[in-house]
């Protein structure tokens, strides 16, 4: 019997993850600072990994804190570079994302940095 694939959801904005998004995976074209982070965090079922867009790293890595927030949570998560995709889009994080930086729950999965986000997100489904 094959398996169902997971669902990935794409979200231009991770401020409207909902539990409906629990047992997916998030590519959002959202920062992956602390106030975005704050969303997967606030919701009551998470999903079972997040991308997000490094925002060019910032002051202090400020675009991808939440990295760290989300590891303290269970979620696998990644940032994709901003050259490689557009801030706010989603759907060219998952077509051209190139990943730049990833939480250690990502890493124990395969997750690896310049890995495409395409591929990291099936290195989740086949998890």
């Amino acid at each position: 019997m094959l398996s169902k694939p997971i669902p990935i959801t794409l979200l231009d904005s991770v401020a409207l993850i909902n539990s409906s998004h629990a047992g997916t995976i998030v590519v959002t074209g959202s920062h992956g600072g602390r106030s975005a982070a704050g969303f997967v965090v606030d919701v009551s079922k998470k999903p079972l990994a997040v991308f997000f867009n490094d925002a060019g790293g910032g002051k202090e890595d400020a675009g991808k804190v939440g990295l760290g927030m989300l590891q303290a949570i269970g979620v696998p998560a990644a940032c994709y570079s901003h050259m490689s995709a557009r801030i706010g889009d989603a759907q060219d994080g998952l077509g051209n994302g190139i990943l730049t930086d990833m939480n250690d729950l990502a890493k124990q999965i395969g997750i690896k940095k310049d890995m495409q986000v395409s591929e990291a997100t099936r290195r989740v489904q086949k998890q």
